[in-house]
C-alpha cells in the first residue's frame, strides 16, 4: 500500500521546511506549498518534494494544493488575517477530505491577549475542533531557540547578547526538533488525534545562561545586557523585521520576561512523539552559528566592521509607539488584555498540560476518522 501524499505549508519557513526533508526521509510523498520560486523551493524540489506556488489566503490555490493530498501539515503565516487564513485552510481541507492536520499554533494562545495574532491562533483553535470529517493535532511551542541568536553579529565580534529578558527562563526548542513531532505525528497519527503537543528544549535556561553557553561556543565572554523594550524594538528595526511583527514579537518579550515560558517547561513530548531525546542549546547554537541563515535568511556573521555597522543601525532606528501603530491599522483593541502569565485560566492550563497529555494518550492506535484515497 502506498503511503499518503502530505501537504506541507509555510514549506520555505524554518519548521516547514524541515518538516519536508523529515518526511521524505522517511519515505513520503510531500508537496511543498510556497510563496514564490526562489532558491528555497528549488532546494526542497532537489531534495524530492512536488512544489505547489501559491498564495495561503487564497481558497482556490489550497483546494488545486490538496486534490491529490491526505494528510497536512499547517504553519500559517505570522499575519493580521492570519485567522482568515486559518479558516480558508480548514474549509479547503474539509472539502478535500484530509485524514489528518497538524496545525501549528501558539503555546501561549488564549481569548484576553493583547496580540491580535494570538487570539486568533485561540479562535483557530477552537475552529479546528469543529471540523465533521478531518482530525486535528495540534503542535504549540512557546518561544524558539533562534530567537536568542538574532542578535549574533554582536555576540560574536562583542560578546555581547543583548534582549529585554530580565532573568526570564525558558526551554527552548529548535526548529529541528519542532518539524520531528510534526513529522513524527503525521506519520502515525493514531495516538496523537486530538492532543496538543509543546516541544521544548530538555532544561530551563536564564538569559545568563544562555550567554556562558554561547561563550563556551565561541571561546571567548560572551556577557547578557538585559535591554530596555525600546532598545529592543531598534535592533529589530536595525534587523529588518517588518513592523507587525515586532508590534506582536514585544508581548512575547514581556512574558518571557515575567516568567511565562517557564511554566510546565521542559516538557517530555519530544521524546515521547519521536523517540528522540530534544537538543539541548549547545548543540542548536552550534548547529545556527556555524549556518546564520537557520536564525534568519539574511543574517551574516561578517566582520567587526559589519557588526559596528549594525549597532549603528540599531541605534539611529526610530521607535516605533506601537499601541498607536495597531490602532491607526484598526487592530481590534482590548480593553483590559492580559498577558499569558495574568490570565488564570491560561495558567491552570499551562501548568496541567504536561501530564494530562502523557497520561490520557492512549496506548492503541485511534482510528481515522475516514481514509482518503489518492
Amino acid at each position: 500500500m502506498s503511503k499518503p501524499k502530505i501537504l506541507v505549508t509555510g514549506a520555505a519557513g524554518r519548521t516547514g521546511s524541515e518538516t519536508v526533508l523529515q518526511l521524505l526521509k522517511k519515505g513520503y510523498p510531500v508537496k511543498a506549498f510556497v510563496k514564490k520560486n526562489d532558491t528555497r523551493a528549488a532546494a526542497l524540489r532537489n531534495a524530492g518534494a512536488e512544489i505547489h506556488i501559491g498564495n495561503l489566503f487564497d481558497f482556490r490555490d489550497l483546494s488545486v494544493a490538496m486534490h491529490d493530498v491526505q494528510r497536512a501539515y499547517h504553519c500559517p503565516p505570522f499575519a493580521p488575517n492570519l485567522l482568515e487564513g486559518n479558516m480558508a485552510f480548514a474549509l479547503a481541507a474539509n472539502d478535500a477530505r484530509l485524514e489528518i492536520v497538524a496545525l501549528m499554533s501558539g503555546w501561549n494562545d488564549h481569548e484576553s491577549h493583547p496580540s491580535i495574532v494570538t487570539r486568533q491562533h485561540w479562535i483557530a483553535k477552537q475552529l479546528y475542533r469543529w471540523m465533521p470529517s478531518v482530525d486535528v493535532i495540534h503542535i504549540n511551542p512557546g518561544l524558539f531557540a533562534f530567537v536568542y541568536l538574532l542578535g549574533l553579529p554582536a555576540i560574536v565580534h562583542f560578546g555581547l547578547l543583548m534582549g529585554p529578558f530580565g532573568n526570564g527562563k525558558n526551554a527552548p526548542p529548535s526548529n529541528e526538533d519542532i518539524a520531528k513531532v510534526a513529522a513524527s505525528v503525521l506519520t502515525n497519527p493514531g495516538p496523537h488525534i486530538g492532543k496538543s503537543y509543546r516541544p521544548t528544549g530538555p532544561e530551563l535556561l536564564s538569559p545568563d545562561e544562555i550567554a556562558d553557553v554561547l561563550g563556551k561556543i565561541l571561546n571567548r565572554k560572551v556577557k547578557y545586557q538585559d535591554a530596555s523594550f525600546n532598545m529592543f524594538i531598534k535592533a529589530a528595526k536595525g534587523l529588518g523585521f517588518p513592523d507587525f511583527e515586532i508590534s506582536q514579537i514585544r508581548y512575547y518579550a514581556k512574558e518571557l520576561r515575567h516568567g511565562a515560558y517557564e511554566i510546565g517547561a521542559p516538557t517530555a513530548h519530544v521524546e515521547h512523539v519521536t523517540g528522540q531525546k530534544p537538543e539541548s542549546f549547545n548543540e542548536i547554537a552550534r548547529r545556527y552559528i556555524n549556518n546564520p541563515s537557520l536564525i534568519h535568511p539574511t543574517l551574516k556573521t561578517g566582520n567587526k566592521l559589519d557588526a559596528l555597522t549594525f549597532m549603528f543601525r540599531m541605534l539611529t532606528s526610530r521607535v516605533v509607539d506601537y499601541d498607536r501603530w495597531e490602532q491607526d491599522r484598526n487592530h481590534p483593541i482590548l480593553t483590559q488584555p492580559l498577558l499569558a502569565h495574568e490570565n488564570r485560566d491560561w495558567l491552570t492550563t499551562a501548568r496541567n498540560q504536561h501530564a494530562h497529555i502523557l497520561e490520557n494518550i492512549p496506548k492503541q492506535n485511534i482510528a481515522l476518522k475516514h481514509t482518503k484515497t489518492a
